[in-house]
């Protein structure tokens, strides 16, 4: 039976708020697949997302992050980047809230898909990165 992930790289990953879809932009990331495995190194979540048009939400925005493949990630998180700083976000169902006070914030949502046969190790992750701009 096989044991790595399917495609040459991690699924796309979107940020859903309301009924609208945003892609997010993949960095970092490590896959193994049925035939290779590879590790990508990027620029990180703040230049990333540089250039980029921010996702434009209102202050306390259900915000959800999701992705079309049938191996769901078994861990997940999200940082915001802001002010030179890295700070956890409490996830609910893989959503969180918008923030409530005015301006540009920017996510990296990083996941690993945990091998199911073998202990602590990583049939691949990923890096995800996206900015939303609360009005």
């Amino acid at each position: 039976m096989a044991t790595g992930m399917t495609g040459k790289q991690p699924p796309a990953s979107f940020v859903a708020i309301g009924d609208k879809k945003y892609e997010t932009k993949l960095g970092s990331y490590c896959w193994k697949s049925n035939t290779s495995a590879m590790c990508v190194d990027t620029a990180g979540p703040v230049d990333l997302v540089s250039g980029e048009e921010p996702i434009q939400v209102k202050p306390g925005d259900e915000v959800s992050v999701e992705m079309d493949f049938s191996r769901k990630p078994n861990e997940v998180h999200i940082s915001l980047f802001r002010d030179n700083q890295e700070t956890e976000v409490k996830m609910n169902n893989h959503g969180f809230k918008a923030p409530l006070e005015k301006g540009t914030y920017i996510y990296g949502y990083s996941v690993w898909w945990m091998s199911e046969k073998e202990k602590d190790v990583s049939d691949g992750d990923a890096l995800y990165a996206f900015a939303l701009e609360v009005k």
